[in-house]
Parts: C-alpha cells; structure tokens; sequence
C-alpha cells in the first residue's frame, strides 16, 4: 500500500489539531496540498477516532476535533476564584463584624485612617458586606453592617461566635500594632451593637481563615 495516503492524513489530523477554528476541505488543501482525497481521507480519520475520548466532526462541511459527547460531564469543573484581601479590608470587615452597623466615618475614626475609596466595594463585591441604612444625624450618613454569606463563609452561627481578643491573642494572631489599634477601639464601644458586647479584637476571623479570602 502506498504510504502517501498514510503521510497526507497525517498532515491532515496534526492541522485540523493545530487549528484553533473548524476547517473545510478546501481550507485543508491550502496547507497539506491537492495531491490526494481529502473528504475520503477526513472520512478515514473520523473513523479512526470514533469511540475515543476526542472525535473528529464534521459541522456544516467544516471540521474539528472535539471531546467525545458522553465524556463533556466528567471535564465540567466549578472553580471559585480565591480573593486575598488586603489588611485594609480585612480591618475594615472586621470593625463592620464586630461595629455594625457602622458608617464610613465611624470606620475611619476606629481606624485611624481614611477607608480607600474601593475597600468597601471590594467588601460588597464579595458579597460580605452591605448596605444596612442611614443613621439618623445631620447628613444622614449611610451604614454598613455583614451579611449572612460573611457568617457562612467563616462559619459562625452568629456574630455572637466572632473570637474575642484573648482568643486571637492566644492563637497568636495579634501583634504590637494590632493591640494598640484595639486599644483605641474601646473607647467606641459604647455605641456598639449589643450583640457584639465584650472584648473585641481588631482583627476579626478573617485573618483566621484569610486563606479563602
């Protein structure tokens, strides 16, 4: 048997297999040449690739390789994209967690800084925080308080099982910064929810589990 039929649908299958689009015969032929019976030869290959995990198809006269219909479901893969916060929003989430609802200007005075103009959003975004309405005082600023997908998501019943300074403290997640951040938070305690009574560490559970952040 002549070896060219053999060479030719080779060349087809290694340009049908580099083409990133569905090529027809007359598209084939302008790379692998005229010489031989490229719709006998397309007809071949998908023979010779039916029941394998990849088929070669013909679709409206084009023709691509693809994977086998019965195998789509085992290639289906969910993938949640991990987002790393920044300390900023870390300590922002924390202060809303253990504050709200809090406005802006509460964040900052805790914070000591002003909040960046997307840490919130980015908060929002993960759908962790939300809006929770506006305080009642002149400009009628808007408040932000955490979602039930912030307490899925750490896994806390309540609010109520957010750690409490000494539990970070022993775990060894607080450092010198953090304590004095702490320290100047006490003071705002007073105007705290009630639900969040007791003592309160600057971080929160975030930095506990900020690997699936």
């Amino acid at each position: 048997m002549n070896a060219e039929p053999d060479d030719l649908m080779r060349a087809i299958e290694a340009t049908l297999f580099a083409s990133d689009v569905p090529m027809s015969a007359a598209d084939l032929r302008l790379h692998v040449g005229d010489g031989g019976d490229v719709p006998a030869l397309l007809a071949r290959l998908a023979a010779d690739y039916a029941g394998r995990g990849i088929n070669l198809v013909e679709r409206g006269g084009r023709w691509h390789f693809q994977t086998a219909a019965d195998l789509a479901h085992i290639l289906r893969r969910e993938k949640e994209e991990s987002r790393r916060l920044s300390r900023a929003a870390m300590e922002t989430l924390a202060i809303i967690s253990y504050h709200e609802p809090v406005s802006r200007a509460e964040i900052e005075a805790i914070r000591g800084v002003q909040v960046g103009k997307g840490t919130l959003d980015v908060l929002m975004e993960a759908g962790w925080v939300r809006p929770a309405g506006r305080r009642e005082v002149p400009g009628r600023p808007l408040t932000y308080a955490t979602t039930p997908a912030f307490l899925t998501h750490f896994g806390l019943a309540s609010r109520r099982d957010l750690p409490g300074i000494d539990d970070l403290r022993a775990a060894g997640l607080l450092d010198p910064v953090d304590l004095a951040l702490e320290s100047a938070m006490a003071g705002s305690r007073s105007d705290a929810d009630p639900e969040a009574d007791g003592d309160n560490p600057v971080q929160s559970v975030v930095e506990m589990d900020d690997e699936d952040a």
